[in-house]
């Protein structure tokens, strides 16, 4: 960054990336790990390090967007909310770049808003952990409920047939 096709990728270095992140991560209360490599096996290794660390991953795979099963492979066994990030506009760039194999995997693509789509994909991953507790809290009542339910229902057959014993089952 900052040296390659700057009329894609802009003026700004990798540190300046890196300092917005942990400067954004702070300011959200959420804990940050950045990983960058040119090699394949070092991105998956880092990917299969962040299960039971990190609630989610926010991936640039650069060209191994087009070439890598390995990485998608990856981010399908972890399991983990991944929002992929491209700096540039890759539709719009050219064609062998149209390819995203781990798209499939992802909870979202971010393409084109340079730096701030690393800020937004947080922001998401963040929105998406606090969703998924309010459901959890919300489908953890609801199973309550049901099983208050079933009990309220297995006293009042309970008593129904105390105060009724001479009453016979009827079967269909």
């Amino acid at each position: 960054l900052g040296i390659r096709e700057p009329e894609h990728y802009g003026n700004k270095t990798y540190k300046d990336l890196c300092d917005l992140i942990y400067a954004h991560a702070e300011k959200r209360g959420v804990e940050v790990k950045i990983c960058q490599s040119n090699h394949e096996g070092d991105l998956v290794d880092a990917i299969q390090s962040a299960y039971g660390t990190f609630d989610g991953i926010v991936i640039n795979p650069a060209a191994y967007t087009h070439t890598s099963v390995a990485i998608l492979d990856a981010v399908k066994s972890v399991s983990l909310p991944t929002v992929e990030v491209h700096i540039s506009k890759v539709d719009e760039r050219e064609e062998f770049r149209q390819v995203s194999f781990i798209r499939s995997a992802c909870i979202k693509t971010i393409s084109g808003k340079g730096f701030d789509g690393y800020l937004e994909a947080m922001d998401l991953l963040m929105h998406a952990k606090e969703f998924h507790a309010e459901n959890n809290r919300f489908y953890d009542s609801l199973y309550r409920g049901i099983q208050f339910y079933d009990r309220l229902l297995n006293e009042l057959h309970y008593l129904n047939n105390i105060s009724h014993p001479n009453q016979k089952e009827e079967r269909m």
